[in-house]
């Protein structure tokens, strides 16, 4: 891979990492379940106006939506607004990997080598330090929606590998279009109208100025810009070799949020962060056989 294209994919991790920060920030106004609602609505207005839909079964881009967009981002933005720290929920998310291949290996009948069977038990074992440490010293919940977040993620990678599409990146968009009403309906529920309300109120006055561009921020860059630019990268090179730059993401997570927010981990999440990435990393970077490397749809796109 080029330099320049490395660095490509470096930024993408950046954008993805500072996306937390911006979620942080729009979670001071916005609720969460309408948070997510207008994050993907405003993908998806442009997106059904604009672009054409992807020749896949709705099925499976109906699942795709419901799984990556309502599951993940109602689990994320509960779970950070609950308390889980924008740095530590950039890390825990990466559950979605070990996720993605247990399910891909139940409903998909995907082999399980070795060392990805090894690198599952080892990100289990690291999600394990983090969630005892969040159990002794904070709030389990927020951990454990993120975790379920995560999860939601993987059911998305699921669905998004059954369309088989060649247009991988006009899927992420329509896949956009799915979430909003589910989630706006969840918020009226949940949140009720009065809450929806003021905070649409406070969208444009001085103190929502930061928490609507943090909408923004994760909408337009982190959504478009970032899955565009990954995208490119996935159809260029093979998903082996961009991959593990995914990795990179709570790395620039957690340091933003330490440099901006001023967040700290403790020694013993520190340790189960490590664990992680590793588990991660020996199911991501382990050789895989051409046929597989060839194939962009075998690594989920990331927004």
């Amino acid at each position: 891979m080029p330099v320049r294209h490395m660095l490509l994919a470096v930024t993408v991790a950046a954008l993805w990492g500072i996306n937390f920060i911006a979620i942080d920030l729009s979670l001071a106004i916005y609720p969460p379940l309408l948070l997510a609602a207008l994050r993907f609505g405003l993908v998806a207005i442009p997106t059904v106006l604009f672009v054409r839909r992807p020749k896949v079964q709705w099925r499976w881009l109906i699942g795709y939506g419901i799984g990556f967009g309502v599951l993940q981002f109602a689990f994320l933005y509960w779970g950070m607004a609950a308390g889980m720290p924008a740095g530590l929920a950039s890390l825990v998310l990466q559950a979605s990997a070990p996720f993605t291949v247990i399910l891909g290996a139940v409903f998909l009948r995907e082999g399980l080598t070795r060392a990805r069977v090894l690198g599952i038990a080892v990100a289990i074992i690291g999600l394990s330090v983090v969630g005892w440490q969040r159990a002794e010293h904070a709030a389990l919940l927020p951990f454990l929606l993120t975790l379920a977040a995560g999860f939601g993620w993987a059911i998305g990678n699921v669905c998004n590998r059954q369309a088989h599409t060649s247009e991988p990146f006009r899927l992420m968009l329509w896949m956009s279009v799915i979430p909003p009403l589910p989630l706006l309906a969840l918020s009226v529920v949940f949140e009720g109208t009065d809450r929806i309300r003021a905070a649409l109120a406070a969208a444009f006055t001085p103190e929502g100025m930061w928490p609507t561009l943090g909408l923004l921020f994760t909408a337009i860059v982190a959504v478009i810009g970032g899955s565009g630019i990954w995208t490119w990268l996935i159809s260029h090179h093979p998903a082996g070799l961009v991959a593990p730059f995914s990795l990179l993401v709570p790395v620039f997570g957690m340091t933003s949020a330490w440099l901006i927010l001023g967040e700290t981990v403790r020694p013993g999440e520190l340790a189960g962060a490590l664990l992680i990435v590793i588990g991660v990393l020996i199911g991501t970077i382990v050789v895989r056989h051409p046929h597989v490397d060839s194939n962009p749809q075998k690594t989920p796109i990331r927004a």
